[in-house]
């Protein structure tokens, strides 16, 4: 697959023509390997003008959440090998600057893009060098707060930047009127910005012609407040532009062009199509949002899966649990049909809130809930609960309020990779004084966690679980907060969650070589009930953990510390995690045996554990 040449120099028609070729490419990559459909279709033109006004490799472009990114990766000599997008050892889905240096940084996680512009922009100026800063806001980044804090000081600073907001749905500002539609029309048309620009540098050539252009600039912002809505973007202090169709290429690269002159924060306002392109993910771009590999003829998905997942499981069984008690409420961050909550926000649309995305909010928000009496359920992925992490305790914590916090997408999440691995919520859970964190290994479990949290459990309580659905493991085994699922003398095989059933396999290849492994697996975390567990090395004397979170601090550091205080000798021990550092992206189970998580390597380790004291 050929690599597309600088697009300094190309012709409107020739830019139109790419964008063709460039929509054509997404639809038929994505089909094969899933990934970010409707966001990337919705940008194409947009990507394009800007590769035609910047140079990425010295300019720096920022993304808000970066699943927009595919057509600069395609632009930045990455196309021939799209066709390994999100697959392990290829091209990620979003930004990575070890990948090229055309992503200026990661970027994974949304309302990041203003405050890291920003911080770009001030670096560039206080260290004297050259280079234009530019900042891509969209599908619903501006529903966090967070950009609103970076607004707030970017348009103040003076700094040069361009932030682009791409307006896929979201109502900004108010409907205006048939005159300020027409005056902001003429504003952006390229004339009058080329006459705007000569105007100003004529004007600041003498002194009394600076004076004379105050003046006139006074009178002309009196009179456009008289006939324009006042932008709240201006009122921050950017020069705002807009709004723009975000498909028309030709006049997407005039503006750009002009505000990339602008000595001062600007702010481009460009609406668009999510899906733009193709017809199942324009008429439903939230299904395409993030998809898995579909027929391009009907967009149908190509491996459709018809076994139950933890968020689907979930969602029905709060459902269940709210017909029956009018106290329970459903918030959720912009993840209404990823956490399972679609059923629930449709019967209960009362006693449902999506806070977009705005985990703070959320958390701060749920414990308002409480403490009049309600009993709200959040469910968020595990890497946006890391956004809460203050809330959580200030807000609940302190005052002991009960909360029952979802967090789905807990351990690896596979081909979304770094950013969104689940594998640190369970590191700093653990620090919030009072919190209860369970965690199923069944559907079933999850019933039963979930009906606990609920209506048995006082103050904060976390449920974790995986995405997808059930690993070799179907049973329920939660009643108590801890159990030995086989029973064994010669070592302690300890685990949680998703790796239950893992570990039941090993067990059972373990068997087969004479050995008698005991399997503890632990529901509940936090607290973390280590009796059992110290009661079976003092049988055993050998242990093996598996867990699927960071090394740092989860639930191994606790049980050796455990034993260590109790004076258990093992003869040998493993902790078996993800490591102390990031996990690339890949499929779940090439992720497990990369981090040595798979059955074949916890069973290898395990024998290394039988021979290490004989």
């Amino acid at each position: 697959m050929n690599e597309f040449p600088s697009l300094h120099k190309i012709s409107d028609r020739q830019a139109e023509e790419l964008c063709q070729e460039l929509r054509d490419r997404v639809i038929d990559v994505v089909s094969q390997t899933g990934g970010h459909l409707a966001s990337n279709l919705g940008a194409v033109e947009l990507t394009v003008a800007l590769h035609r006004v910047y140079d990425t490799g010295r300019d720096r472009l920022v993304f808000d959440v970066g699943h927009q990114c595919y057509i600069h990766k395609m632009l930045t000599g990455r196309n021939g090998r799209m066709e390994t997008l999100r697959t392990f050892g290829g091209i990620a889905g979003f930004p990575k600057p070890s990948e090229s240096k055309h992503d200026a940084c990661i970027a994974g996680h949304a309302s990041t893009a203003v405050s890291t512009a920003l911080g770009m922009a001030v670096a560039r100026t206080r260290m004297g060098d050259d280079y234009k800063v530019v900042a891509l806001l969209g599908d619903g980044s501006l529903t966090g707060g967070l950009a609103y804090e970076g607004l707030s000081m970017a348009g103040q600073s003076g700094e040069p930047l361009v932030i682009i907001l791409n307006d896929n749905g979201m109502s900004i500002d108010a409907s205006m009127g048939g005159v300020a539609q027409h005056l902001a029309k003429q504003r952006l048309k390229t004339p009058y910005l080329r006459g705007k620009e000569i105007y100003r540098k004529i004007m600041h050539a003498t002194p009394p012609g600076r004076g004379l252009y105050r003046g006139i600039h006074r009178v002309k912002e009196a009179v456009k407040a008289t006939l324009l809505p006042c932008s709240m973007f201006e009122n921050m202090g950017f020069q705002y532009m807009g709004p723009v169709d975000g498909h028309d290429v030709k006049a997407l690269t005039r503006q750009l062009s002009y505000a990339s002159r602008v000595n001062g924060p600007v702010l481009l306002h460009v609406k668009t199509v999510k899906g733009k392109g193709y017809g199942p993910a324009e008429k439903n771009p939230d299904a395409y949002h993030g998809t898995g590999p579909f027929r391009k003829e009907d967009g149908a998905p190509r491996y459709p899966s018809k076994a139950e997942s933890f968020s689907g499981r979930f969602g029905k069984e709060l459902c269940a649990l709210a017909r029956e008690d009018k106290r329970i409420c459903a918030l959720t961050a912009a993840m209404t049909s990823g956490t399972g909550l679609s059923g629930f926000a449709e019967e209960f649309p009362d006693r449902f809130f999506d806070v977009g995305i705005a985990e703070e909010h959320a958390v701060s928000m749920t414990a308002g809930m409480a403490k009049q009496g309600l009993i709200p359920v959040f469910a968020v992925y595990s890497t946006f609960f890391q956004r809460s992490y203050d809330m959580l305790i200030h807000d609940i914590a302190i005052d002991k309020l009960h909360a029952v916090f979802c967090v789905d997408r807990a351990g690896l999440v596979g081909d979304d990779g770094e950013t969104h691995h689940g594998l640190f919520d369970l590191g700093f859970l653990k620090t919030v004084p009072g919190i209860t964190v369970l965690c199923p290994a069944s559907l079933d479990e999850l019933s039963s966690m979930l009906k606990r949290a609920v209506h048995k459990i006082s103050g904060p309580v976390a449920v974790r679980y995986p995405r997808g659905g059930e690993n070799h493991y179907s049973e329920d085994h939660s009643q108590a907060p801890a159990c030995a699922l086989r029973q064994g003398s010669d070592i302690t095989l300890v685990t949680f969650g998703s790796l239950t059933g893992s570990i039941l396999l090993v067990a059972d290849r373990l068997a087969q070589d004479g050995v008698s492994a005991e399997v503890v697996k632990l529901n509940q975390i936090v607290p973390l009930p280590t009796e059992i567990v110290l009661a079976s090395l003092k049988k055993t004397g050998r242990l093996l953990l598996a867990q699927e979170c960071v090394s740092m601090g989860g639930p191994g550091e606790v049980v050796m510390a455990a034993a260590a205080a109790e004076g258990i000798v093992l003869k040998g021990a493993a902790l078996c995690s993800c490591g102390e550092d990031f996990v690339p992206h890949g499929t779940i189970p090439q992720l497990r045996s990369l981090c040595g998580l798979d059955v074949e390597s916890l069973y290898k380790k395990a024998l290394e554990v039988m021979r290490d004291g004989n």
